[in-house]
Order: structure tokens, then sequence, then C-alpha cells
């Protein structure tokens, strides 16, 4: 039987030692539909708890939340950089109304990062998970550049109208940064996460060129500010980001989630990358979790488990989070092989 240490934090630091022989930590993260299912089946409203997850994960409040509810917040909201989404009750909805139509910065000004609400929960949220591992979600930073100019015009961007490109990120990655200061400064927490996805089921959305000069270095001052801090790295990126995994190393990156199987070889990952990283993920959502049978699903957790796992460096969880259309049976399939 392998050791799952008494506290959740030991557990997953002595996972990122790559200590081997113990349990592989595991986490899941829900989407509404998904979640009140599971609710339900086990009768609680504290599903971190009741499934003893040693992650836990908070960000700074924003008006427009993850999941906003039409009901609540009517058919679209916008967010505190001016981007317009639309609502739903089933995932997080999607940008539709880009802030900036041009390449123009002179009449735009960022939000305040600093506001009071956005960190009123961050205290009380730390002290009940001091036993925890946790993670606090900083921001994203290719990926608000999207939002704000939409894919096709920052894609343009990358080659057109680089000046006024670096001056966007620039103010994004400034937000991210105060973000963290003040974050860490009022309240412990063990990990910074970053959400930017770089990637497409078979490559990556711009050039590995590209991303050398427009990102990496802004992405290494996020890193190295968490560093300094004392707080581990986390780092989200859907597709395939094969290319610039070296230069996340390289730039002090300690988790690298959630190596989607359907977009890179996450046993390949392993091999090439399993002793300077920890890999969190891995659980395909595309095809397995919602078309593959529950003895299938367990199949697949037990060999993750087995390989990604071996020598520590793994955390399983699957590859986005869990949508309404997955079965329960096969969400109640992964947990329990997680837990076993």
């Amino acid at each position: 039987m392998q050791e799952r240490p008494v506290s959740d934090r030991e557990w997953i630091r002595r996972t990122l030692a790559h200590e081997a022989g113990l349990a592989v930590p595991y986490n899941f993260s829900f989407s509404p539909p998904a979640r009140a299912a599971v609710e339900r089946h086990l009768g609680t409203r504290d599903l971190a708890n009741t499934l003893r997850f040693p992650l836990r994960t908070c960000s700074p409040s924003s008006i427009k939340p993850q999941f906003a509810s039409p009901a609540q917040y009517g058919p679209s909201l916008k967010d505190e950089f001016g981007v317009l989404w639309s609502t739903n009750d089933i995932d997080r909805g999607s940008p539709i109304g880009p802030c900036l139509a041009e390449p123009d910065l002179s009449k735009y000004r960022f939000p305040d990062a600093s506001a009071a609400y956005r960190f009123e929960k961050l205290p009380e949220w730390s002290a009940a998970n001091a036993s925890h591992f946790t993670i606090l979600w900083v921001g994203d930073l290719w990926e608000r550049a999207t939002f704000m100019r939409g894919m096709e015009n920052v894609l343009l961007d990358l080659a057109l109208e680089p000046a006024f490109l670096e001056s966007l990120l620039r103010g994004i990655a400034d937000h991210i940064l105060t973000t963290m200061r003040i974050a860490m400064d009022l309240c412990q927490f063990d990990a910074i996460a970053l959400s930017d996805d770089y990637g497409t089921q078979h490559g990556m959305i711009m050039s590995p060129t590209h991303w050398r000069r427009f990102l990496r270095p802004l992405v290494g001052e996020i890193y190295a500010l968490a560093k300094q801090r004392g707080r581990v790295v986390f780092h989200h990126s859907c597709g395939n980001l094969v290319p610039i995994i070296g230069d996340l190393i390289e730039l002090g990156l300690d988790i690298l989630h959630p190596i989607q199987p359907e977009a890179m070889d996450v046993y390949a990952l392993k091999k090439e990358f399993g002793r300077q990283l920890t890999f969190c993920g891995g659980l395909g959502t595309q095809e397995l979790l919602p078309k593959g049978t529950p003895e299938q699903i367990r199949q697949e957790v037990r060999r993750l488990k087995e390989q990604l796992g071996s020598g520590g460096g793994y955390i399983l969880e699957p590859g986005i989070t869990l949508q309404a259309d997955i079965p329960l049976a096969n969400i109640l399939a992964a947990i329990e092989e997680a837990q076993a």
C-alpha cells in the first residue's frame, strides 16, 4: 500500500520533490451540471472535503464570476477589463465583445488590480485550507489579450502591430504582478497559477519564436516573483505546447497542467521531462470520459498512476474541467479509481 501523508500540504510537497512510494495525489474540477450530479449522488455540497482533494484553489473575486448564470446576470456580462461575455448554465461562457477594436491603447485604462473587493475572501480561504496545498489563480496573460482583442486580431498583431501587442501584454502582466504582490502580502498560500493557453490540438497557436519574443520575458517575471516569495509555480495551458516546455522549465515552472492526452503524448512527456517537472492532468476528457466505459476509465486511471506516478512528480486530474456530457457513472469510476 502506497503512503498517503497525513497532511495534504506534505503530500503535494513530497510529490513535487519526486519522492517515490507515495500514493498519487488527485484533483477534479467540475462544471455546474457535473458538480450538481456528483453532489446529488453523494449527498453533499462539499465535494472537496468529501472526496479528500489535497489541492484547494481560489482566485481574486471578479465582477464576472467563472460560472455566471443567466438567471442572475442576464444573457451577457462585462468583466473588469471591459470584455463582454455570454453567460449560460453549462460552462464559463464565451468572450463575445472585445474591448479593443483597434490596436490602440491611448484611450484604454486597465482595471485597478488593487481594488479591495478582489481580495476580501482570500484571508478566510487561506486560513480554512491551511492543512491543504493551496493554489491561487492570479490571471491570464496571452489569453487575456485574446479576450480583449479577439483571437484573429491578436494573431494579426503578432506580425502587424508588435509594439501595440508588447504594450498590451505589458499592461496585463503588470496587473498580474500587482495581484500577486497584494495577495502574497495579505495571506499565506502555496502556489500561484497562471492560466494561459498556448496550444491547439496539433500545435501551438503561435510560433515558438513569437512566444519567446512576446511572452517568455513576461512569464519569466511572473515566475520570478513567485519564486522570490517562496511560492510554487503552476501553469495551465491547454493544447500542444511541446516546443516550449523546455523554456518553461528554464524559467522555473514546477507544475504543468493539464497535459491533454488528445494533444500530447503524456507518457512521452513523462520520459522526456518527468525529472524536471510535476505533471497535473492527463485523463482524457474528449473521448475517454464522455464515451468510454467505466472499466476503460478505471484501466486508464490505473495506467496513469503507475506510469506517470512512477518516481513522484504527478497529480492525477482530467484534461479539462468535467463537463455536462460525461455520464455520472464515468465520473464516479474515475474518482473511485483515483482514490484506490
